[in-house]
C-alpha cells in the first residue's frame, strides 16, 4: 500500500501531453530514413567561438568522462554494458568537438566521427536515443562550421549523411514525455539541422523546432531569468543552448529571417536574464551553487558563458551586487557583504509535473567566506538507481534539518519524487548597516504523524551568520546539518560539546557555537563533479530537549 501511495503522488502531477508522449516513445518505432540528403546550406555570416569545456578526448581511441577514463577501442564500446548510461551518453554527445584546444585533436576527432558511423547503424543503440542525438547533431554541425575556413570540408560525406538520417529520426522522436531540458535540446538540434541544410524537408525540422522553442521558452525561463528545474547546472546548459540559437541566427539569419525573429531577437531578453540569474546563484570560486543536481565540469562555466556572451556582442550584465539578492519567481535568495556570500535554497523542488532533478533540500544554504566555499551541499556524484543516488537526493546530504529520519520531500528512485515540500519565504529584512534577515518555512513533514512546519531564519551581518530553526508540530527526532568543504579545517574533536568550536577558514579563525543544541562532527563525503568523492566533515546539531 505505501508503494502505491508513493506512485500516485509521484504521478498525479503529470501533464496529458506526458501519458501520451510516454506511450508512444514505447510503441512508435520508426524505420529510419535513408533518402540521400539535401544540400547544405551557405552561410551568410560569421560563425563565432562557442563557449568551452575541458577536452574528453584524451586519446585516439580514448575518453574521459565523469572524472572516469576508459578505451573505446572496439564497436562494442559505444553501447558497453559495464559502463553507466551516463558516461555512454558523453561518449555518444561528441563534446570534444567544440572543448578548449579542440583543434589540436582534429585528426583524432575526425576518425572518431567516422568510427561513430559506421558502428552505429541507424536507429540502433544508446547513441540514438533522442537526447544523445540532439547533442551531438549540435556539436557536428557547430565543428563544421567552425572549420569551415579549411579548404577540405570538415564532415566527410558519410557523416553528413548520417546527420540526416539522424535529423529525420529525431523529429519523430521528439520527448514529449520528458519536457523541460530534453524538449529544448530536441528543438534545438532540429533547428541547427534545418539550418545547416536546405531544401523543403531542412524547413520543417526548423519550424518544428522554433515551434517547440516559441511553446516551451514562456514555460521554462522564468520572469527572474531561472530554468524552472532550479538547478544552476541546468541552467547553465539552457543559457548554454540559447547562446548556440543566437549564434546560429547570425550565421543564418540573412537568409532565414525566421531563424533571426525566434533566435535572435526573440532570444535576447532572455538570455540578458539568465545570465543575471546565474551571477546571482554563483559562488565567489566563480563556480556554481549545487542545489538540487548540479556538478561543476559538466556546463561551461559561469566565466566561460559570459566570454561567449561577449563575443555575441550582447551587453554586459555586471555582477551582483551587496545586500539581498531575491530570484522571486525561483525562491533562492543571495546575502552578500564583503567577506561573506550566502545562498538560501527557498524554492520548490521543481516544476510539480517535473522533478526528475529535484533534491529533498528545501532551506537548505551554501555559504562562502573570504572567497571559499565554507558550508556546501553534498553534492551530485553519479545519476542512475542505486543507494548512493538516492543519499546524496535525501534531506541529510544537505544543510538543513531532517526531522525523525525522514526526507523533506520523497524523493525515491533515480528521479522520482512523491509527496514534496511547499516552501513559503516570510520575510525579507535589510538593515541600515548592511544586515540582512531571511526567513522562510516548508511543510514537507506535515505528512508525518506530528504534522510539523519548520521554521529557519537566517541573519546575517559583519563577521556574523545566525541561524534559527523552529520547529512546530509533534517530533521525536531533529537534526541540523552543516557540511562543510573539505579546505575548512575543524579544530575540535566531536564529542557531543555544547561548547564553541573552532573553524578555520582560508586561513582565519572562525568559531561555530549551537545554542540550545549539542553538537558533533562526523566524516562525510563532497561530490563537487560527478565521479568525485572527497572527504570532508559534517557538523550535526541536536536540540538539547525533546518535543
Amino acid at each position: 500500500m505505501t508503494n502505491l501511495i508513493r506512485l500516485y503522488h509521484t504521478v498525479r502531477h503529470l501533464k496529458a501531453i506526458q501519458w501520451y508522449g510516454r506511450a508512444r516513445a514505447k510503441l512508435y518505432s520508426p524505420p529510419p530514413d535513408l533518402r540521400p540528403a539535401p544540400p547544405v546550406r551557405t552561410p551568410t555570416g560569421p560563425w563565432r567561438l562557442v563557449a568551452r569545456r575541458e577536452p574528453s578526448l584524451v586519446g585516439a581511441n580514448r575518453c574521459r568522462f565523469l572524472n572516469e577514463e576508459q578505451a573505446i577501442d572496439s564497436a562494442e564500446a559505444w553501447n558497453d554494458p559495464a559502463r553507466t548510461k551516463l558516461w555512454l551518453y558523453n561518449l555518444h554527445y561528441f563534446e570534444d568537438l567544440s572543448a578548449r584546444d579542440s583543434h589540436l585533436r582534429q585528426r583524432w576527432q575526425s576518425a572518431l566521427v567516422e568510427r561513430w558511423v559506421a558502428e552505429n547503424p541507424p536507429a540502433v543503440g544508446v547513441g540514438w536515443e533522442p537526447f544523445p542525438t540532439s547533442l551531438r547533431i549540435v556539436q557536428w554541425i557547430k565543428w563544421s562550421l567552425s572549420e569551415r575556413r579549411l579548404a577540405e570540408p570538415i564532415l566527410p560525406p558519410a557523416a553528413v549523411q548520417s546527420l540526416v538520417v539522424q535529423a529525420r529520426h529525431l523529429s519523430r522522436k521528439v520527448e514529449y514525455h520528458l519536457l523541460g531540458n530534453h524538449l529544448l535540446a530536441n528543438a534545438k538540434a532540429l533547428i541547427f539541422a534545418g539550418a545547416f541544410f536546405s531544401g523543403e524537408e531542412a524547413d520543417g525540422w526548423r519550424r518544428q523546432g522554433l515551434k517547440i522553442l516559441a511553446e516551451q521558452l514562456p514555460a521554462q525561463i522564468l520572469a527572474d531569468g531561472g530554468h524552472f528545474e532550479l538547478s544552476p547546472m541546468y541552467h547553465s546548459l539552457v543559457l548554454e543552448d540559447l547562446l548556440d540559437l543566437h549564434n546560429l541566427a547570425g550565421t543564418y539569419g540573412r537568409e532565414i529571417g525566421e531563424l533571426s525573429a525566434g533566435c535572435g531577437e526573440a532570444l535576447g531578453g532572455r538570455i540578458q536574464n539568465m545570465r543575471r540569474w546565474l551571477g546571482a546563484m554563483s559562488h565567489p570560486d566563480g563556480e556554481i551553487a549545487l542545489f538540487n543536481d548540479a556538478a561543476m565540469g559538466i556546463a561551461p562555466s559561469p566565466a566561460e558563458l559570459e566570454a561567449y556572451a561577449a563575443r555575441l556582442q550582447l551587453p554586459g550584465v555586471g555582477p551582483p551586487g551587496a545586500g539581498v539578492t531575491y530570484l522571486a519567481d525561483s525562491g533562492y535568495v543571495r546575502c552578500q557583504t564583503p567577506e561573506a556570500v550566502l545562498l538560501i535554497d527557498a524554492a520548490r523542488v521543481g516544476p510539480d509535473y517535473l522533478p526528475g532533478h529535484a533534491h529533498a533540500d528545501t532551506l537548505s544554504f551554501e555559504l562562502s567566506l573570504f572567497g571559499q566555499r565554507t558550508i556546501v551541499d553534498c553534492g551530485v556524484s553519479q545519476y542512475g538507481v542505486s543507494a548512493q543516488r538516492l543519499a546524496e537526493r535525501g534531506t541529510a546530504a544537505h544543510n538543513t534539518v531532517v526531522v525523525d529520519g525522514e526526507d523533506s520531500s520523497e524523493v525515491w528512485s533515480g528521479f522520482r519524487v512523491a509527496r514534496r515540500a511547499y516552501p513559503t519565504l516570510v520575510r525579507i529584512e535589510e538593515a541600515s548597516r548592511g544586515g540582512m534577515t531571511i526567513t522562510a518555512e516548508h511543510d514537507g513533514y506535515r505528512r508525518l504523524k506530528g504534522k510539523v512546519l519548520h521554521h529557519r531564519c537566517w541573519r546575517l551581518a559583519e563577521r556574523r551568520l545566525e541561524i534559527e530553526d523552529t520547529l512546530s508540530g509533534k517530533w521525536r527526532s531533529a537534526v541540523g546539518l552543516f557540511r562543510l568543504h573539505p579546505a575548512v579545517a575543524v579544530e575540535a574533536d566531536g564529542d557531543g560539546s555544547a561548547d564553541p568550536m573552532r573553524l578555520l577558514v582560508a586561513g582565519r579563525g572562525m568559531t561555530f557555537v549551537a545554542r540550545g543544541a549539542v553538537w558533533k562532527v562526523e566524516d562525510a563525503q563532497y561530490h563537487p563533479e560527478f565521479g568525485l568523492n572527497w572527504p570532508c566533515k559534517c557538523i550535526e546539531a541536536m536540540p538539547s530537549h525533546g518535543e
